[in-house]
């Protein structure tokens, strides 16, 4: 199944080929960072909002995931963060707009940090930016849930327990199209690496960011003890403005993509109209 339909790019970087695809148009640039394990149609329903108000959406497929290459030497926040920055320049496009859910808002928080010319803003979607407590049961079904061949059903139902509020009418086949994925060649093996890896690199970095930023979290959010305090840490290390959902979970913008697609163009709109009023001043200043 490929993402509304569109076909499917590739950019070749760092050894691998990375899918993605492409609306086109001459509006400003935006770019769709799914989370691990999942697809780039995780963005299906912002898609028709953010064209609607007249922007390009890419969306792409993270290393390990949908078609891009199952093995890379390197699954981390950052790698995914420099493949983000690839397709940008491959499309001879932005500074962009970047949206990455859970463990790929570090990949925007990166791709700001490594090419601040190629990214204006991103918006970070039920982020995991940082190392989170296990519990001692959380471990212990971790261990048991990839132990056997029982582990793609296993991850696709904690896929599905992430949405708290509302599922969307495809659902089903979406979590089909996720676990025939999972079961190609070398994709377990990617998700199993990406867990396994720690996230003290990008928690590190949060402090001196100077991109502009938009925290979007549902407060259900099961991957979270307390999702409004999460939002609210990480809205101060980064100068960042806040949306919480009430009753969401993990997709937000899956969940409630009207009044999640709003509230994205309107931040877009207010940082590119903040720019032309700066005209040559930094786009991102450092906070006071």
């Amino acid at each position: 199944m490929t993402a509304g339909h569109l076909p499917t790019q590739f950019v070749q970087h760092e050894g691998g080929a990375v899918a993605f695809d492409d609306t086109g148009g001459a509006g400003p640039i935006v770019l769709g960072i799914p989370g691990m394990g999942d697809l780039r149609s995780e963005y299906r329903r912002l898609k028709p909002i953010l064209q609607q108000a007249g922007m390009r959406f890419v969306t792409m497929d993270v290393r390990g995931f949908g078609e891009t290459s199952a093995q890379w030497d390197d699954y981390s926040a950052r790698a995914v963060g420099r493949d983000a920055v690839a397709i940008i320049r491959h499309l001879d496009a932005g500074p962009a707009f970047i949206l990455g859910n859970s463990f790929a808002a570090g990949s925007a928080l990166w791709a700001a940090k490594e090419a601040p010319s190629m990214v204006q803003g991103v918006v970070l979607l039920g982020p995991i930016v940082r190392d989170l407590p296990l519990s001692a049961a959380q471990k212990l079904a971790l261990t048991i849930g990839f132990a056997g061949p029982w582990r793609t059903w296993f991850w696709t139902t904690y896929w599905t327990s992430l949405f708290t509020s509302q599922r969307a009418p495809d659902h089903a086949e979406v979590k089909r199209t996720i676990a025939r994925n999972l079961n190609e060649p070398g994709r377990m093996d990617a998700l199993l690496k990406m867990l396994s890896l720690s996230k003290a690199d990008t928690a590190a970095i949060l402090d001196d960011s100077v991109v502009r930023a938009l925290i979007v979290m549902g407060t259900r959010d099961p991957d979270f003890s307390d999702p409004g305090a999460e939002a609210e840490m990480l809205a101060a290390q980064l100068n960042a403005e806040t949306m919480m959902l009430e009753g969401a979970g993990h997709y937000p913008h899956v969940e409630m993509a009207d009044v999640v697609g709003h509230r994205i163009t309107a931040f877009i709109s207010g940082a590119r109209s903040r720019r032309r009023t700066n005209g040559a001043a930094p786009a991102f200043p450092r906070r006071l």
